[in-house]
């Protein structure tokens, strides 16, 4: 309550305090105020009855400061705001709350009607009490004490409500002069006023074309349903006109699932008699397209839920039929149990599908995540993605991969089975990353390392068994680039590893099993205290001698080139003498 009354404080003193147009004296930013009062109440989140709710308090509180009461609390009497009284903006804004609290109402009763179809009766009878009230407040501001501006767009609001009567009625015709009528004064009033408003003013302008579009089909235009697909992918349409625009695409695939009659997977071709995996089967390629074309993540994800909704219907009605074949095949006692049935191998290509689509989301998912990971941290006190969060996604991609090997009717298929075991062994090798990743987070560097060291086991693995399977690597998130981040994580790791002290000093001491240097094991981690302390062993000091070729005195270059003088004379003449001249020259007589 005291928010509700600070609110209605600020709105009051900036409609008192706003510029006015010259041809005018009160004004209303009609739009302004319900874009923010919604916002603010409840429709952030799709709370009708909550807005419903501040409607009436604040109708309540604008009667009360204005000395406008209907009544007493013994008699009502009731007054309506005539000409004469706008005195005091505050007039219209009574009329605009009005019609505001009788439209939330009917969003509550449409809400409600989904369950409770008598509901409708009472959502329009709410409608046309809004168009109503709106008409009303057009035809204040008719008055010349109103600005041009604010006559505008009482009139788009009126147009608008009365849009959303006649389209509820379905009279596609008048519905849709109506909200041609809204749209081009907004698109006026965007294009005369700053860009603040201006924004609002196409919002409202996007908001309401594919009404518009919805409308041109009903009425026959057949291009109207491309129109409205393409609106869906980006986002438009959201509320009423998202139950509509769905309801159309069923009907639509609906029509010509009525030519459809056999679906093949696997080089099998399987006959569809149920109508609803008719639809749903005639759809998927649609749907597949337009999750790849999905202008932005939310809208991705909003299509990823719409298709596994109508995957797990289309299996449930398979379920029910394969229960009926069940017991007519344990009436008749020649029935044929070796081979799986036509329908049970359409309810395997069905699981498939929804397993695959589960893979694909989650896949999506943790793409996103890791986008958010590597991005550093605006806020501190605002908890981030971490590790864990993608390592659950993993978690649950592979139990689907778990589930698909084990689909009846494809046990044998050797050329499936390796794909599911190659793609599994892909997201095992994520899932162990993220887990290594975790553990750096905490400083746990050995459990790490030895993480790192099994992605890349599995890694090689899948690039040693992807030769025979390159088409199975198509739709699969690229190994390589795995391993070279896990390789430069690893030496992220060691380096921290190293500097962390604390860490180090608790490492028992056989880590090391020798005291060699570092410079000898440069290619090898492994924890070394003395690394750190006051007497590293980085090299072996003094150094062990080492032998080397001794380096000559002189190089003599000429000794090839000299003619030594011939000694046969004296050669020959220590050869003559013999013994007896050997005699002579001990004793003197040869001298």
């Amino acid at each position: 309550m005291a928010a509700d009354k600070q609110n209605d404080a600020k709105v009051s003193l900036m409609e008192e305090n706003k510029e006015n147009l010259p041809d005018g004296g009160l004004g209303l930013e009609i739009l302004q105020i319900i874009k923010e009062s919604q916002q603010q109440h409840g429709l952030r989140h799709g709370d009708y009855q909550r807005y419903r709710g501040y409607c009436s308090r604040r109708l309540r509180r604008l009667r009360k400061t204005l000395g406008f009461k209907m009544g007493n609390r013994h008699k009502f009497v009731g007054k309506k705001v005539t000409v004469e009284m706008l005195s005091d903006n505050r007039y219209l804004l009574l009329v605009l709350m009005e019609a505001e609290r009788a439209w939330s109402y009917a969003m509550q009763l449409k809400q409600e009607a989904n369950t409770e179809p008598r509901k409708r009766f009472h959502l329009l009878s709410r409608l046309r009490k809004a168009a109503k009230h709106s008409e009303k407040l057009e035809k204040l501001c008719e008055s010349p004490r109103v600005d041009a501006k604010t006559k505008l767009e009482a009139q788009a609001y009126t147009a608008y409500l009365t849009g959303m009567v006649e389209f509820e009625l379905q009279e596609w015709k008048q519905a849709m002069e109506a909200f041609n009528k809204c749209k081009t004064i907004y698109e006026k009033l965007a294009s005369a006023f700053t860009e603040d408003l201006a924004v609002l003013y196409r919002q409202r302008v996007d908001e309401i074309s594919p009404n518009i579009r919805y409308c041109a089909y009903n009425i026959g235009d057949q291009n109207a349903i491309n129109d409205l697909m393409q609106m869906r992918l980006t986002g438009g349409g959201g509320g009423m006109m998202a139950e509509k625009l769905e309801a159309l695409i069923t009907q639509a695939r609906t029509k010509q699932a009525a030519t459809m009659s056999e679906v093949e997977w696997r080089g099998r071709t399987v006959p569809v008699k149920i109508d609803k995996a008719r639809v749903f089967l005639l759809g998927l390629a649609d749907n597949e397209a337009a999750i790849a074309q999905a202008a932005n993540e939310e809208t991705k994800e909003h299509l990823y839920e719409t298709l596994l909704a109508e995957c797990r219907d289309t299996i449930q009605a398979v379920k029910e039929e394969l229960k009926t074949e069940a017991k007519q095949r344990e009436r008749s006692s020649d029935g044929d149990t070796g081979k799986v049935s036509n329908l049970q191998y359409l309810h395997s290509y069905l699981t498939y599908i929804k397993l695959c689509t589960l893979v694909k989301r989650n896949e999506s998912m943790a793409h996103t995540l890791q986008a958010k990971l590597k991005e550093p941290e605006a806020d501190e006190n605002k908890r981030g993605p971490r590790p864990q969060d993608l390592i659950r996604l993993y978690d649950i991609i592979l139990q689907s991969l778990a589930e698909l090997s084990t689909l009846q009717g494809l046990e044998d298929d050797h050329a499936f089975q390796k794909e599911v075991s190659l793609k599994t062994l892909v997201y095992k090798a994520y899932r162990c990353f993220f887990i290594a990743q975790s553990y750096v987070l905490v400083k746990k560097w050995s459990e790490a390392l030895v993480l790192y060291e099994r992605v890349l086991k599995y890694a090689k693995e899948v690039q040693s068994k992807a030769k025979s399977l390159n088409n199975s690597l198509k739709d699969l998130p690229d190994v390589q680039e795995l391993i070279a981040e896990v390789n430069a994580e690893k030496y992220s790791l060691q380096a921290a590893a190293i500097l962390d002290t604390d860490e180090i000093v608790e490492v028992p001491q056989q880590l090391v099993k020798d005291n060699t240097p570092l410079c000898d094991h440069l290619e090898t981690f492994r924890f070394d205290p003395s690394l750190v302390g006051k007497q590293p062993s980085l090299v072996q000091f003094p150094p062990d001698f080492q032998p080397i070729p001794c380096k000559p005195l002189f190089f003599d270059l000429a000794l090839n080139h000299v003619a030594f003088p011939p000694l046969d004379d004296k050669v020959e003449q220590k050869g003559k003498g013999g013994l007896t001249g050997y005699i002579k020259g001990i004793f003197g007589f040869g001298s």
